[in-house]
């Protein structure tokens, strides 16, 4: 008997016309593999969107599945074009993942369009869906727009309320709470008034000239600093969407909100330092460092 992607396989000897044959027999499914589902938008570079998604839950010895909001052409130096795909095909696509494979935990990305917003909130909660991490992208890395106007709204009211934890940067924070932030009381203040507003969990982000990789962390067991050095590396392309399912990750693993947080910012921290550096503009991560340091 053997054990084969965490199904097992049973060897059945049998008989035929006197010789001795093999069949080979599916047995009970034993394996405890986390299923993580990201719902956000393809980058055709690989650094970002659900690409990086897909690769931080492989990275975390889980199953990755994706729904696609957007196709983008885009690279280390800019988006170029977005394609939304229409509300009828992103409900089949999160129909088809919950009726089949149930996820243990949600990362939501990419989504510039309020219907698609929309589609999303319904099917969560129409599945009822446990561990939604949000990363309320608003703009890439390279500075490109990725949030429509009219769907920001859209996003406070259907999206927000239906999160686990949100993990706005400085600028997507400000725009959540409708306050300016400048300094670390201010990112406190407003992470705060996120927290009372929506009842979940809020991580800002700290790495937009505030401080250094330091992030603010409200949540039912209390408000933490979490610190981390700032890696000098000009490639932080799909570094939100990174830390994001890897928050996913750690939630489904059974962690508690700060664990996974801090779990999640060291694989960060690490697929920084590691020191990748691909195309011509604000590069990828390695998302995959420690599986060569493992091996």
């Amino acid at each position: 008997m053997a054990l084969l992607y965490g199904i097992i396989i049973c060897e059945i000897n049998l008989e035929k016309d006197g010789k001795k044959i093999v069949e080979m027999s599916e047995g009970v499914k034993t394996c405890d593999m986390k299923k993580i589902l990201t719902i956000a938008g393809s980058d055709s570079s690989g650094g970002a969107g659900i690409q990086a998604d897909l690769k931080t839950i492989a990275a975390h010895k889980m199953y990755g599945m994706s729904a696609i909001t957007s196709l983008t052409a885009q690279n280390t130096m800019g988006v170029y074009d977005i394609l939304d795909v229409s509300k009828t095909f992103l409900e089949n696509e999160l129909d088809a993942i919950f009726t089949d494979i149930y996820p243990d935990a949600i990362k939501t990305g990419m989504v510039s369009d309020k219907r698609l917003i929309e589609v999303i909130a319904k099917k969560l909660t129409e599945y009822k869906a446990r561990n939604i991490v949000i990363d309320p992208v608003m703009v890439a890395t390279s500075g490109a727009r990725l949030l429509k106007e009219d769907a920001i709204e859209t996003l406070r009211q259907r999206l927000l309320p239906l999160a686990s934890l949100i993990t706005p940067n400085i600028p997507e924070t400000e725009v959540l709470s409708g306050m300016e932030i400048g300094n670390k009381e201010e990112m406190e203040r407003a992470a705060r008034k996120l927290f009372d507003s929506y009842g979940l969990a809020v991580l800002v982000k700290g790495g937009h000239s505030i401080n250094d990789a330091n992030d603010f962390l409200i949540c039912k067991d209390g408000e933490f600093w979490l610190s981390s050095e700032r890696v000098d590396n000009k490639n932080t392309h799909g570094t939100g969407c990174t830390l994001s399912s890897a928050i996913a990750c750690e939630l489904a693993a059974g962690k508690d909100m700060y664990s996974a947080v801090k779990a999640a910012k060291e694989y960060l921290t690490g697929a920084l330092r590691a020191g990748l550096d691909l195309g011509k503009g604000s590069g990828p991560l390695d998302h995959t460092y420690w599986t060569r340091i493992e091996a």
